[in-house]
């Protein structure tokens, strides 16, 4: 099992002193869908247990990280490396991240993002991308202050309820 790196939070008001950021394993299932429930209002725990196996079955191509304060998980982060997808070369995808409330100002999500990209970067892969609901305004803000713009795909959808 990898070596936990502690990572110390920026001195904020109400910023945890330390933050652990590790691969996530089936014991923090629970506090995953629990957070995820607690700032999505939809609890998932099939789609997260899917996640956590493909991150353990692909360690070098799927990532699922969490950071905790001692024994508390206060996030979460999935990324995965895809290749060729409408002529796009290998590159990262970050499909969720969640942070808890109650830490949302310790730089945790900033933290988690940061550990997915080294994770992107040492397996030679040099951009990052996600995608996310144009009304979400919180985590857009969080993604812009991560450096990340719009990019060179649009996404298009079809309802398929004939």
């Amino acid at each position: 099992m990898p070596q936990k790196k502690a990572v110390s939070a920026p001195k904020a008001v109400g910023a945890p002193a330390e933050i652990v950021i590790d691969s996530a394993d089936s014991t923090d299932l629970k506090s995953i869908v629990r957070l995820d429930a607690l700032t999505t209002g939809n609890a998932k725990p099939k789609y997260w247990k899917h996640l956590l196996e493909g991150s353990r079955a692909h360690p070098d191509q799927q990532f699922f990280l969490v950071a905790r304060k001692g024994t508390s998980l206060t996030g979460f982060i999935v990324g995965e490396i895809r290749a060729w997808e409408f002529g796009s070369p290998p590159c990262g995808w970050v499909f969720a991240i969640a942070v808890d409330p109650d830490h949302r100002l310790g730089a945790v999500g900033s933290r988690l993002f940061d550990a997915v990209c080294q994770r992107f970067r040492k397996a030679g892969v040099t951009k990052v991308r996600t995608m996310i609901a144009r009304d979400s305004q919180l985590i857009m803000s969080f993604f812009r202050s991560q450096g990340m713009m719009a990019g060179p795909f649009i996404e298009l959808e079809k309802d398929l309820d004939e």
